[in-house]
């Protein structure tokens, strides 16, 4: 098996993953870059964007413009596979954009030929086997993949979370669906926070619904895709008499959950309550509302979901009462010096908000809960902005491999190949216990650290590995032995 990262090795989204053997070509995820990102040049990958397609396919993670966004590119012929209700939640959103993006139509028609997978059931494309393991998300409905061909196994993380709802039961999928791998493909989103412990959304769900002690308007911008916290919003105000009201787009969002009949429907989370959310009405380009409604809103209070535009703007200045707003959103978007400042929500927000939100990515303690039950021989950091950072977290412990974009990597079965080792050595003791060696050169050295870095076809792939350590690392030699391929 090759193992290519097209894109992603520096940067968060955008990621392009190619897993090839014997000429079948299985790739994961094509999406969109995110703003601020440096945007690299168009793709042009055989057997993905051009070429021969008969032996290639698509995997999609999860919904995420920056994992699905570009599928409007690739050719009509090209198999695409993507989780049911994620094609749902998806299909819906690119509808509502329709109005105001074209190419949002091309989207609708390549998920409307797309194949699905269900969690927990394996298929086969060609050499590959393939799992889908569904993960805690900010995106529903979202995946990680086993993928095995050739002896070797691969465990491709996706974005993941463990403090969402859905995180409870990781471990018992890993252990029934995964087991051990050879090595780890993995988002490292927040590596530069590498301390910070996320809130869970539970926490949050508590937090907003003690808020709503107040009987006023609550009105909260959060995205109509994070399933997880409108449910848990809606639930609050459920518990709390309160109205909870949505747009229609916003309500066909939730439909799609609570009526779906999935694995995630059959929580009480997923599911409508003793009353449904109240759907705004449009006369229009306005929303509309009555003397009724106005008169149980004064009594009940509310909680609104709303979005940054003229319209919402329109009906949060009408509806009467005391106000406030929260955002449950990333807060870089009111950052006016990054690329995804939204001015519109800064606006929105101006009279000041409460920050409820917490991240969809996994913290670094969790990260490392999981690889310590996944036992990989390596891992690959993708979707992160700090790659080194991601290897000094994490190399005393497992060996962590540095591409670029562009790069490959050759690792075969151990069962067909002699394993290699990394001896690593510096010239200076840096602490007590390490052991002094006299070279042949005549100096001393001190072994710092001894890694298996896993089963490589021939001599390149090790030299491949050793050449890609980052360029300020402490390690001060490094000595290959072309007569012998396992001697380092």
């Amino acid at each position: 098996m090759k193992i290519t990262i097209h894109r992603g090795t520096d940067q968060i989204g955008g990621c392009v993953t190619e897993y090839e053997h014997k000429g079948w070509k299985l790739f994961v995820d094509y999406g969109e870059q995110l703003p601020g990102s440096q945007k690299s040049k168009p793709l042009e990958i055989e057997g993905l964007t051009k070429g021969d397609l008969t032996k290639s396919a698509l995997l999609i993670t999860h919904y995420h413009g920056d994992h699905i966004g570009c599928i409007k590119e690739l050719p009509k012929e090209l198999p695409l596979y993507i989780g049911k209700l994620g094609r749902d939640i998806q299909l819906a959103l690119s509808e509502y954009l329709s109005y105001v993006d074209e190419s949002q139509y091309m989207i609708i028609e390549r998920l409307n030929t797309s194949r699905e997978f269900s969690p927990g059931q394996s298929f086969s494309i060609g050499p590959f086997n393939v799992m889908p393991v569904t993960i805690d998300h900010s995106a529903f409905d979202a995946y990680a993949f086993k993928i095995e061909a050739d002896g070797v196994s691969v465990f491709h993380t996706g974005d993941f979370r463990t403090h969402g709802f859905r995180s409870k039961k990781l471990r018992k999928m890993l252990e029934q669906y995964v087991g051990k791998v050879d090595y780890v493909v993995c988002e490292g989103t927040n590596v530069t926070r590498p301390d910070s412990i996320s809130c869970s959304e539970a926490e949050l769900q508590k937090a907003f619904e003690n808020a709503l002690a107040q009987k006023i308007g609550h009105i909260v911008y959060l995205s109509s895709t994070n399933i997880d916290r409108l449910f848990s919003f809606y639930h609050a105000a459920l518990r709390a008499g309160m109205p909870f009201i949505v747009d229609a787009y916003q309500k066909q969002v939730m439909d799609i959950v609570a009526k779906s009949g999935s694995l995630w429907s059959k929580s009480r989370l997923y599911r409508y309550g003793e009353y449904e959310p109240l759907t705004l009405f449009r006369e229009g380009n306005d929303f509309t509302f009555n003397d009724k409604f106005v008169e149980t809103i004064r009594d009940k209070g509310y909680v609104l979901i709303a979005r940054a535009n003229p319209r919402f703007d329109k009906l949060i200045q009408e509806l009467p009462g005391e106000k406030k707003k929260y955002l449950s959103m990333w807060q870089g978007y009111l950052d006016e010096r990054k690329e995804a400042y939204h001015a519109a929500l800064a606006t929105a927000l101006e009279g000041g908000y409460e920050y409820l939100h917490t991240s969809g990515h996994c913290d670094m303690s969790s990260m490392k809960n999981l690889f310590q039950l996944l036992h990989p021989k390596a891992i690959i950091p993708i979707h992160t902005d700090s790659p080194d950072k991601f290897a000094e977290r994490f190399c005393e412990e497992w060996p962590v491999i540095r591409l670029h974009d562009g790069e490959s990597i050759m690792p075969i079965s151990s069962s067909t190949a002699d394993s290699c080792w990394l001896e690593i050595f510096c010239t200076k003791k840096l602490k007590d216990g390490t052991t002094c060696e006299s070279r042949e050169d005549g100096e001393e050295a001190y072994g710092l650290d001894a890694k298996h870095i896993g089963p490589f076809r021939g001599l390149e792939a090790v030299k491949f590995v050793l050449e890609s350590c980052p360029k300020d690392s402490p390690y001060q030699k490094y000595e290959i032995k072309d007569e012998d391929p396992t001697s380092i």
